[in-house]
């Protein structure tokens, strides 16, 4: 049975349910959904900062403007269409393997081996994948920099999802078809609050890892019905899931 202090919070609606928000059907679910930045390996690496910084300069060389003025553009696109891609591609016809190529092109040596992730990982039940707004190249490089990267059967990313990022309901949707993932046996784990919503809709138990950057947090503070079950730390939560087998 899982503990108070791993799984750290139950909405009101999932103390009040039987099944699959309870603490052995989530250790017994079919399938677990994890998103990769911020959440598979530490938020403290911050390789979203090296990405924002390598995106303002795709955008300052695109349009030969200065990194400042590209940055006020970044956070245009960002605003209007929800990532910085999808609002190149939208209002200028952007090629996005160019994009997608530069900006995923970082320093991983920030990123430690996770041996007790991948032990956790190893003793829970069910299928797993990884489902981000990042390309496959660049979760392959940090599964393995996480030592991690044979224990996922797939890596769903933003080709995949037709470019349509989370939390844009179809890539959920594709996710789900394209891999014969029954939504009511499936847990989504995710550092972004948001990104939970369309996994709640469709009947997917969620799982946030919060962090303190503010884009990790609920739109509302008042509106956490879609998050099920916290975990500050990932791999005590998984761990304290397997521990009593």
């Amino acid at each position: 049975m899982i503990s108070p202090a791993l799984s750290a919070r139950s909405t009101t609606q999932s103390s009040s349910l039987a099944g699959p928000l309870s603490g052995p059907a989530l250790a017994a679910a079919e399938t677990w959904v994890f998103d990769l930045d911020n959440t598979l390996y530490p938020a403290d690496c911050n390789l979203f900062a090296q990405m924002d910084r390598r995106m303002g300069e795709f955008i300052a060389r695109q349009f030969e403007v200065d990194y400042d003025e590209a940055k006020r553009r970044q956070k245009g696109f960002f605003q209007s269409h929800g990532t910085t891609l999808r609002g190149l591609m939208v209002e200028h016809g952007l090629d996005p393997a160019a994009f997608l190529d530069y900006v995923h092109d970082i320093d991983l040596n920030v990123v430690q081996a996770q041996p007790l992730l991948g032990a956790a990982l190893d003793r829970l039940p069910g299928r797993k994948v990884v489902f981000t707004n990042g390309t496959v190249a660049h979760a392959e490089r940090v599964l393995n920099r996480l030592g991690i990267a044979d224990r996922f059967e797939t890596l769903f990313d933003i080709v995949a999802s037709d470019y349509l990022p989370k939390p844009r309901e179809e890539p959920y949707r594709k996710l789900l078809g394209n891999h014969r993932i029954r939504p009511e046996g499936a847990v989504m784990v995710e550092d972004m609050a948001r990104n939970l919503v369309p996994a709640a809709a469709l009947g997917m138990t969620t799982v946030w890892v919060p962090t303190a950057a503010e884009w990790s947090k609920p739109d509302r503070p008042d509106d956490t019905a879609h998050i099920h079950h916290t975990a500050p730390d990932l791999t005590v939560f998984l761990a304290g899931l397997t521990a009593a087998g």
